[in-house]
């Protein structure tokens, strides 16, 4: 009832809440002006979110048009009002922690980093190119100032990395995390997707089989030890594949051994 669409994402609008007949999503309601959640109560007052709703219905959002506008720019003197699902199209930002502030595309805060992407410079998630200056929808991580990409890219990121989202180049989070919740990134508080699902549960384990076209070892090819002949060696490069070290011939010295396909 509050950005009046069913089917909005659930990424960006959270889940639906509903209560003594009125529906809103999660975040509609914490980035509604003049909404707070009451800590005591654990949730909204059903009195405050219907005059949120009323108040809304008067507004009408300067994206799409149409009225139900509940989130207004947070600049003194601003009356720009809008939908949550139509803050992308309009280049808003909405910051999703603390105050929960939302800002127009005129007011919103930009990243104060100087760099500029290189000529064809792609985006380090979906790899495709992205534009040649900082925008709303192009960003830089604000502590390599060499990992670009696209602000949709880096939402999904977000939403799947949850506690473990960090950027993917440098690796930096602290810093990485406050700039991208600045910009209105919404970062889940969840464990990684992938770690959760059974799909990617096999990369997680180490490999404990010898690869060798033919195996050497008396006891078969999961047979390993720590050190000498029938030590097992992963590839140096993708860990993928192992070999014995006598089934590779490799000295006793060797420490590092690549499988076929990376050397």
């Amino acid at each position: 009832m509050l950005c009046r669409r069913a089917e909005a994402d659930p990424d960006i609008c959270g889940c639906k809440r509903a209560k003594k007949g009125l529906c809103a999503h999660t975040y509609c309601l914490f980035l509604a002006s003049g909404l707070f959640p009451q800590e005591s109560r654990n949730g909204f007052l059903v009195e405050d979110t219907r005059r949120a709703i009323q108040v809304a219905a008067l507004k009408r959002c300067f994206v799409c048009g149409e009225t139900g506008a509940a989130i207004t720019c947070r600049e003194k003197g601003c009356d720009r009002s809008f939908h949550l699902p139509c803050a992308s199209e309009g280049e808003c930002v909405t910051q999703f922690f603390g105050l929960y502030r939302s800002f127009c595309w005129q007011h919103r805060p930009e990243q104060a980093v100087q760099a500029s992407p290189e000529q064809n410079s792609t985006c380090i998630i979906c790899l495709d190119l992205v534009e040649d200056k900082k925008s709303y929808r192009t960003m830089v991580c604000p502590a390599c100032q060499h990992a670009w990409f696209h602000r949709s890219c880096i939402q999904k990121q977000a939403i799947h990395a949850g506690v473990g989202f960090r950027c993917l180049h440098c690796q930096n989070k602290d810093q990485f995390v406050m700039e991208m919740l600045a910009m209105g990134i919404r970062i889940s508080k969840r464990q990684p997707s992938w770690e959760s699902d059974q799909a990617f549960g096999l990369v997680y384990q180490r490999h404990v089989r010898c690869s060798a076209s033919k195996c050497l070892c008396p006891g078969g090819r999961e047979q390993a030890e720590e050190e000498g002949s029938w030590q097992l060696l992963l590839c140096s490069s993708c860990a993928a594949e192992g070999v014995h070290r006598r089934c590779s011939y490799l000295r006793n010295s060797a420490t590092t051994w690549e499988c076929d396909c990376c050397a």
